[in-house]
């Protein structure tokens, strides 16, 4: 074997040794190689077959490989399901350990542990137990108290905490039975049965829309409120430009320049340019809000963004990343006024391709303030303001999309459910908000950007030293493609309702499961299909390590146009900037800190946004126990079905306990229960009507009873 061959041999077994116990193929694994040295795939290839010969790694799955365990510990952040179930979360979107709720320990939601694991995973899953709590995520947890004579317990509100905390009577601290409280975790001790904790603060009586939404904000450490210092900061920032700034940068304010956003959006962090180019070419700029300008590195600014992560959407209110003066105003594109940008400026043809690109600080002056609605009217009537420069870029944008999807690129519909509130905050309706061309439109120019930006950044800066260049990296969004597991359980949903998918033929797989997204477009199994196509996706995350973006079927992917409410964007701004002017920003070590940071605060911000929609869906629904409903069963799992109700998109759960007319028996192959006397069937995607037997606000879980089903009867009871 050469020395080459050797350098590459030890490399490939230090990936796999870090990667322990996540099974990769070749090519994952000569992806990971990229940052170290120029690699054939071929040969990692053929590497790997010498270290299956040898025993050195086993297959774990077809065509993906795993070292052999120097000792079976690993560790990482444990989550909980609302079953009490677990998984170890892979920190790089890999397939994750299953841990039985007996096995999770002293663990809670978000837990940094370390986890053994156990002698029984499969081939299919891997299994572990907790062993050690290493970090807490939380120590203080929001719930109702109930009060004994002498002690308390606290019942938490999320559903993914699974112990009561036991309140001794000093701690207590003025709550009245039935409050919902913060409680502080004080001990947990290897002989008590649940955790111990105090009172430390009174929210009010359950059931008030602002004691219930400053619960969820308090759970999920969420605050309106900015520190002191981060305000005074923020309001010592000029409102004007100087002439000295504007002179360093691309003059864009005499090109017609405008916003696309939803109506009631407050801020504005992109807007697009139009115009042809002496070339004869358009000259699109995708033009950026520059909050990078203001919020410097290590700034009071910086450390309270770095810290949220990102912006969060309740139902009632956003919870912002950056204060007012930045996020609405300075920052904010809003029309008439004069902004800082950093831009991306593509020169284009009639059919989208890519003639040259330029990448720099702007300013620009937007012409005109779009919402979505506004725009989907002129593109469907082909007449009003700028009709002309819209109608162009949605042609553009569609030229974009096919190249997406032949490119293997998956395209979900999303359906978000809102509400509409009363001055108290209760719900009086529900709407949904879909995706439309206006939406596409703005959504394929930030794609464009995004993965322009991320391209140009994968290779250091040209006249930087080597010792520099060895340290270079940047930040990536990356998505690993989904484990065979979830993909074979998908297909066979789908052929439930006649639909193929290919998941022999990686590259034929994401066209089927297109195909298959466009057949379902307004049947009844549309939402849930849809919504089992995203579950069965790998997470998308924060890396500086670059895999790849398989939802988006981009070899480069990162996050550049969002920067008021993302702090990755800021930091791709940042590094964007060092690497314009030839130098580097940051080193690998810190940015794969931030990115997991990030990560982090994004998975928290999406639970919060999930509990506020599902609180609202259960308060909406309380006086609604008198009414039929229609209803698709969503999921069924042997503890009950779960159904959706169709014209709100509320799910609720049929407890095995109340199908009362026959014995039903969970088959779990076929996604149904029979009824054991009756033949009669319950399954996935059938339709029901439902009634609501109880709407559990503490709880946020509606439970349903079944009125009738469209499924008859198989055949009679046999003699």
């Amino acid at each position: 074997m050469s020395e080459k061959n050797k350098d590459t041999y030890s490399l490939v077994l230090e990936v796999l040794k870090k990667e322990y116990p996540h099974a990769l193929n070749y090519k994952q694994i000569a992806s990971r190689l990229k940052s170290k040295k120029s690699i054939d795939k071929h040969e990692v290839e053929n590497i790997i077959r010498e270290l299956h010969q040898k025993g050195l790694v086993s297959e774990k799955k077809k065509g993906k490989y795993c070292i052999h365990p120097t000792d079976k510990f690993i560790t990482g952040i444990i989550e909980f399901t609302n079953r009490g179930e677990a998984y170890l979360l892979s920190e790089d979107g890999h397939e994750d350990i299953y841990i039985y709720p007996e096995d999770t320990g002293k663990a809670f939601h978000g837990d940094y542990v370390k986890v053994k694991l156990s002698d029984k995973s499969s081939k299919k899953r891997l299994k572990g137990k907790v062993v050690e709590v290493l970090k807490r995520a939380k120590v203080q947890f929001v719930g109702n108290i109930q009060i004994k004579d002498e002690y308390a317990f606290v019942v938490p509100d999320f559903a993914k905490m699974h112990k009561d905390f036991f309140i001794p009577s000093k701690y207590i601290n003025g709550a009245k039975n039935g409050d919902k409280v913060v409680v502080e975790l004080l001990e947990w001790k290897d002989e008590d049965k649940n955790p111990i904790g105090k009172v430390v603060k009174v929210l009010g009586k359950p059931g008030k829309h602002e004691t219930e939404i400053h619960a969820i904000m308090f759970e999920f450490g969420l605050s309106s409120e900015f520190p002191e210092e981060v305000i005074a900061e923020a309001e010592s920032i000029p409102d004007t430009i100087p002439l000295s700034e504007i002179q360093k940068r691309r003059d864009f304010r005499d090109v017609l320049t405008f916003t696309i956003d939803p109506f009631d959006a407050k801020d504005f962090d992109d807007a697009l340019s139009i115009q042809r180019h002496h070339s004869g070419l358009w000259e699109i700029g995708v033009h950026i809000a520059d909050v990078s300008h203001y919020v410097k590195p290590h700034s009071e600014l910086d450390k309270e963004a770095l810290q949220r992560g990102t912006s969060v959407y309740l139902v009632d209110r956003t919870v912002p990343m950056l204060p007012e003066k930045l996020s609405n105003n300075i920052c904010s594109l809003r029309p008439n006024e004069d902004r800082l940008c950093f831009s991306a400026v593509f020169l284009m043809d009639d059919y989208a391709r890519i003639h040259h690109q330029w990448f720099g600080k702007t300013i620009i002056h937007s012409n005109k303030r779009f919402t979505y609605e506004e725009v989907q009217e002129i593109l469907e009537n082909k007449k009003g303001e700028y009709a002309e420069e819209l109608i162009l870029l949605d042609k553009l944008a569609k030229k974009m999309r096919e190249e997406r999807l032949r490119n293997g690129s998956i395209i979900f519909d999303k359906i978000e459910v809102k509400f509409h509130l009363d001055e108290a905050g209760i719900p009086t309706g529900v709407y949904f908000k879909t995706q439309k061309d206006a939406h596409r439109l703005i959504e394929d120019f930030m794609l464009l950007a995004n993965k322009s930006v991320a391209k140009f950044l994968s290779e250091p800066p040209a006249n930087i030293d080597k010792k520099a260049k060895r340290k270079y990296a940047s930040v990536y969004r990356i998505h690993d493609s989904p484990s065979e597991e979830k993909l074979e359980e998908f297909a066979r949903i789908c052929a439930r309702f006649g639909y193929k998918i290919d998941i022999k033929n990686p590259e034929k797989t994401i066209h089927s499961i297109n195909k298959v997204l466009q057949e379902v477009k307004g049947k009844k199994e549309a939402n849930m299909l849809e919504m089992l196509a995203i579950r069965s996706m790998a997470k998308a995350i924060y890396s500086t390590d670059n895999i790849g973006h398989y939802g988006l079927g981009f070899e480069y992917y990162t996050h550049f146009t969002s920067p008021i409410r993302r702090y990755p964007d800021i930091l791709v701004h940042r590094l964007l900037e060092a690497k314009l002017n030839e130098r580097r920003y940051s080193d690998k070590d810190e940015l794969e800190f931030f990115c997991k940071q990030s990560s982090e605060r994004e998975r928290i911000a999406t639970d919060a946004e999930r509990a506020s929609v599902k609180y609202k869906q259960v308060e909406y629904m309380m006086d609604k126990t008198d009414q039929i409903f229609k209803a698709i069963i969503s999921g069924i799992t042997e503890w009950g079905i779960y159904a959706e109700i169709t014209d709100n998109l509320c799910e609720g759960m049929i407890k095995l306990k109340d199908l009362k007319d026959d014995f039903y028996v969970y088959d779990s192959e076929n996604f149904r229960y029979i009824g054991k006397h009756y033949r009669k069937i319950y399954a996935l995607g059938d339709e029901i009507l439902v009634k609501v037997k109880y709407a559990d606000l503490f709880k946020k879980q509606l439970d349903l009873e079944i009125v009738s089903s469209s499924t008859k009867l198989k055949q009679k009871k046999s003699t």
